[in-house]
């Protein structure tokens, strides 16, 4: 089942480093497509050769971003609706037939919310949309790769605070179900090793976002930025592209149940 039969060594004996990478012919869902790390992964599918699925609540960004794209669908999607979510993948494969890649990378931010405030409803909005909703949506997915006998990806865009406390930022709910995006990514992977089911997590530092913004808008955070990221600085957009389509592609065909770190050396300090 998948690429494991497959060789990365063509007819005449070179070895093919950039076909492993390619995506064409797959169907890739990303959610939060409307924005930031989204609508870059829609558009790296795209040049990949994949038909892409865009998914968000901002339907007017969607439908410019697919119209961009020379293979896309737009779906109005709030992840925080299970109806919506199941509403995404039934449309996925009604329009296209099958679901080979899904990105879980709508997420929310609790910041600023001191733990002692205990902002229970706040914690329970984040959770819900960044872990239970990916939760979900890497099920119905996984049902359909699964039923039918092929292969797939899931990717969990996750964070470096997957792994590491929030603070100075007081983030708990961020921190909290990034962590436990994480180690769903663990259980989901071994549940599906065996299935066609590849379940990895993409986690970034410090990128600029519309999540991220009020940082990057004030010099003291870049300073604190830049001071405790080994290499400097905060990531740059293009930088994800690689580790993006390494999670998504046969290129990692062996890899499952890990997080793949896009920090410049934050969690390794």
């Amino acid at each position: 089942m998948g690429p494991t039969d497959e060789s990365s060594t063509s007819g005449n004996g070179q070895i093919d480093l950039v076909g492993p990478f390619r995506l064409d012919g797959r169907v890739c869902v990303v959610t939060g497509a409307s924005s930031g790390f989204g609508v870059r992964f829609a558009q790296v599918f795209a040049a990949a050769g994949a038909k892409v699925v865009v998914a968000a609540r901002r339907v007017d960004r969607l439908k410019a971003l697919a119209a961009d794209l020379p293979d896309a669908l737009a779906v109005a999607c709030d992840v925080g609706d299970d109806d919506a979510c199941r509403d995404l993948v039934a449309r996925t494969v009604d329009h296209y037939g099958q679901v080979d890649v899904l990105v879980n990378n709508a997420g929310v931010s609790d910041a600023i919310n001191p733990g002692e405030a205990a902002d229970v409803d706040n914690f329970r909005r984040v959770v819900d949309i960044n872990l239970n909703a990916c939760f979900l949506l890497a099920g119905l997915v996984a049902a359909d790769i699964i039923g039918r006998e092929s292969a797939g990806s899931i990717i969990n865009v996750a964070s470096v605070h997957g792994h590491v406390a929030s603070a100075p930022n007081l983030q708990p709910a961020y921190a909290a179900s990034k962590a436990g995006l994480v180690n769903l990514t663990r259980d989901l992977a071994v549940q599906w090793a065996t299935r066609g089911v590849r379940v990895n997590a993409l986690c970034p530092g410090y990128f600029e976002t519309e999540l991220t913004a009020p940082m990057f808008d004030d010099d003291r955070s870049m300073a604190w930025i830049s001071r405790n990221a080994p290499m400097r600085r905060p990531g740059v957009e293009h930088e994800l592209d690689g580790a993006l389509l390494f999670l998504a592609s046969d290129a990692s065909s062996y890899v499952t149940g890990s997080s793949l770190m896009v920090d410049g050396g934050w969690t390794a300090r």
